[in-house]
C-alpha cells in the first residue's frame, strides 16, 4: 500500500503483478532479481529495489523521484520514449517468464512437462513416458502444458527442445520420450537419469 501511494503521489504511472496469484513467479523472481523480499520495483526491466530504496530516493531532494528513477518529467519526453515502450514491456515479460520457467524446472528433482497429468495423460507420448518412469520406480512431479500456453511456448525456447513431453532432472533437460526410452533400454533408468547431469 505504502509504495503504491508513493508512486501515485509522484505522478508515476505503473503496472503491477500480484505475486500471491502465482507462486512460481513469487519464488522465481527472488532468484532472478537476487532480491529476497517484496514489493520489488522495476524500471525498464531493471530492478530498482523495494520500499526502503524508494523511500530513500524520495527523501533525496536533489531531484524528483521521477528523476531518480530515470523517468521523463514531461509529456513531450514520454512521447519520445513511446517508441521503446513496447520493447521494454516485452523484455520485462520475457524476464518474468524465464524466472517462472527456471522455478518450474527446479520444482522437483525429476520434473515432467506433459500434456495432461499422470492420472489422465492427454497424448500417447505423455502416457508412455509416465508408464516408463512409474515402472522404473522414479518419483516425479509434472506440469500440464495444455493449461498454460505461455509455459508451453516459452519452454520450447528456454530448453531449445521443440516437442513434448520434456523431462528435467534437477533443472537440466534430459530430453523427450525417445531419449528416455533409449536410456531405459540401456539399463537402470534411475541411475542413468541422475548420472547424465553430473
Amino acid at each position: 500500500r505504502t509504495i503504491c501511494e508513493i508512486l501515485s503521489n509522484a505522478d508515476i504511472q505503473f503496472d503491477s503483478f500480484d505475486i500471491l496469484e502465482d507462486n512460481d513467479i513469487r519464488q522465481g523472481l527472488k532468484t532472478y532479481s537476487q532480491w529476497p523480499t517484496y514489493p520489488q520495483v522495476y524500471v525498464n526491466g531493471e530492478l530498482v529495489g523495494g520500499l526502503d530504496i524508494i523511500q530513500e530516493l524520495l527523501a533525496d531532494s536533489s531531484q524528483s523521484l521521477k528523476g531518480h528513477l530515470g523517468l521523463p518529467e514531461s509529456s513531450l519526453e514520454i512521447n519520445k520514449q513511446n517508441i521503446t515502450a513496447t520493447t521494454d514491456a516485452m523484455e520485462i515479460d520475457n524476464a518474468a517468464l524465464n524466472a517462472r520457467l527456471k522455478s518450474l524446472t527446479h520444482r522437483a528433482d525429476v520434473m515432467l512437462f506433459m500434456k495432461g497429468n499422470p492420472d489422465t495423460p492427454r497424448c500417447g507420448f505423455s502416457r508412455t513416458i509416465c508408464e516408463i518412469l512409474s515402472n522404473a520406480d522414479i518419483q516425479f512431479d509434472s506440469f500440464d502444458i495444455l493449461e498454460d500456453n505461455d509455459i508451453r511456448q516459452g519452454l520450447k525456447s528456454f530448453s531449445q527442445w521443440p516437442t513434448y513431453p520434456q523431462l528435467y532432472v534437477k533443472g537440466s533437460l534430459v530430453g523427450g520420450l525417445d531419449i528416455v526410452q533409449e536410456m531405459a533400454r540401456d539399463g537402470n533408468l534411475k541411475d542413468q537419469l541422475f548420472n547424465c547431469i553430473e
